[in-house]
């Protein structure tokens, strides 16, 4: 049958765009070395610090998140230095990879993909095989649909003032509450094309004063990414290079919805959308891969045995014009992932809920039309008290 297709993301990056922010880069026309811009960018920050619910400065870079990521380790840590690294899933791997392009020494707390990092290992660790300059971590793994417990790990390194607590937030910020200036969080990442409903391209840092005073003693080579000139800078309202701009305006419009809507009610929705999501799941027969902890940001489900998680993915794709993602690293072909962050509402899942329950249909895996939809509903209505 051929009809009407309508492109949707169901991604965990980049996430569907809010259209105010689309509009406003229409018009945008404001160079980056005048007094509009300056303002625009010091309003942008502003917002920031409320969308990461922090007092502590922010930064922004025109880059991937992974910009800012990089960040982190060339701004904290000088040649020697050791740091401790959580890893379950592909972005954890990304800071061990980063450590040893600084040739880093790094102590790896690992478990396999699916599961949450284990807090009383990694306090052994940084209570034994220290000292630490600094602690790595994903708030929430997105290669894996997990969520990390970063406010038992920020009360362990609390306990060691030489080390910095860096989380990567890139899906968390939006659909996780975060407490960076409570739970001592000293540097925390952030993406534009994630729960900020902007297109890729710019990369955030909110940094603690206790992670200033080491930058100002590392010594590692940097640039680009060089913390404390982009702090000067954007304290003038001006960026370190030619910044994004277009994105910035679109950024400035979506952080005053957000504003709107409320950061807390930004991460219910997603919530809401992940605990539906995972009741669907569960009512079509289908195995969730989050062991424990379950992430707010994405869901992550296996596929029936014996079927490769790309046909339903292809098949989603090919039928509906609705792209979701398949899994990451060893997990590709095991796993398909729903992301629930941005600009998504409840009729958004009940309509990729709907194409999953006929694409397994047409791939041969027998299901009941309409079970996985009843159950989202249900959490709806349940919610609705």
């Amino acid at each position: 049958m051929a009809g009407i297709i309508k492109e949707r993301l169901y991604t965990p990056g980049p996430t569907p765009l809010l259209m105010e922010g689309q509009a406003r880069t229409l018009t945008a026309t404001l160079h980056h070395r005048t007094e509009g811009f300056r303002r625009l960018l010091k309003e942008t920050l502003e917002n920031l610090r409320y969308y990461y619910n922090t007092k502590n400065d922010i930064l922004i870079f025109s880059s991937s998140g992974t910009g800012a990521m990089e960040g982190a380790v060339s701004n904290l840590l000088s040649p020697g230095d050791r740091v401790l690294i959580g890893t379950a899933g592909k972005f954890g791997e990304r800071w061990g990879q980063l450590a040893k392009a600084y040739s880093i020494d790094a102590v790896t707390v690992e478990v396999p993909y699916g599961q949450t990092l284990p807090i009383d290992e990694m306090t052994t660790k940084l209570k034994s095989d220290g000292p630490f300059r600094a602690v790595f971590i994903q708030a929430t793994e997105s290669s894996t649909g997990v969520r990390h417990d970063v406010e038992a790990l920020a009360a362990e390194v609390k306990q060691h003032p030489e080390t910095c607590l860096v989380v990567d937030a890139i899906t968390g910020l939006g659909t996780t509450d975060l407490r960076p200036d409570e739970w001592g969080l000293d540097v925390v990442i952030g993406g534009s094309q994630k729960a900020t409903m902007v297109p890729p391209g710019l990369a955030f840092a909110s940094v603690s004063e206790k992670a200033w005073k080491q930058i100002a003693q590392s010594n590692l080579p940097r640039y680009y990414f060089d913390y404390a000139k982009e702090r000067k800078n954007l304290a003038a309202g001006e960026s370190s290079f030619t910044p994004a701009t277009t994105l910035i305006v679109a950024l400035h419009a979506t952080l005053q919805y957000i504003r709107e809507v409320g950061r807390e009610n930004l991460i219910a929705n997603a919530a809401l959308l992940a605990e539906a999501a995972r009741a669907a799941g569960t009512a079509l027969g289908l195995k969730l891969f989050a062991e424990s902890n379950p992430a707010n940001a994405v869901t992550a489900i296996y596929a029936p045995p014996g079927m490769d998680s790309g046909l339903i993915v292809k098949e989603i794709r090919n039928r509906f014009g609705a792209i979701i993602t398949n899994g990451q690293g060893s997990m590709k072909g095991k796993i398909f992932r729903l992301a629930h962050l941005g600009y998504y509402d409840f009729l958004d899942l009940v309509s990729v809920v709907t194409a999953l329950e006929i694409a397994l249909t047409q791939l041969g895996h027998s299901v009941q039309l309409g079970i996985g939809v009843r159950a989202a509903e249900q959490v709806y209505l349940h919610q609705l008290g």
